[in-house]
């Protein structure tokens, strides 16, 4: 193998590194001194088990809100409302 020092390959890829360090200092000293957003993950133990022992604790079915519903279905009280409901549909589609 012969060694060509001319080799205009290496030269770009040694220009294209140096240009994403330098990419990648600028990027990380914007982020320090702009005041921008942070997010900070912590795993708090006692919440993620409170709040899933919560979730595992209510029923799947509210079955008051259920039984009042089919209520008022079969007592002929249960009014729809068109607007409401048309606007809810575009509500959820925006």
């Amino acid at each position: 193998m012969r060694i060509n020092p001319s080799n205009t390959a290496a030269a770009e890829l040694a220009l294209e590194q140096s240009a994403q360090k330098v990419t990648a200092q600028k990027a990380a000293q914007s982020s320090q001194t702009d005041g921008g957003d942070r997010a900070t993950l912590s795993s708090d133990t006692a919440s993620v088990r409170s709040l899933t022992a919560t979730a595992l604790n209510s029923p799947e079915i509210r079955q008051s809100k259920v039984d009042s519903l089919r209520e008022a279905v079969n007592n002929g009280t249960y009014q729809l409302d068109p607007t409401k409901i048309a606007a809810s549909i575009v509500d959820e589609q925006a």
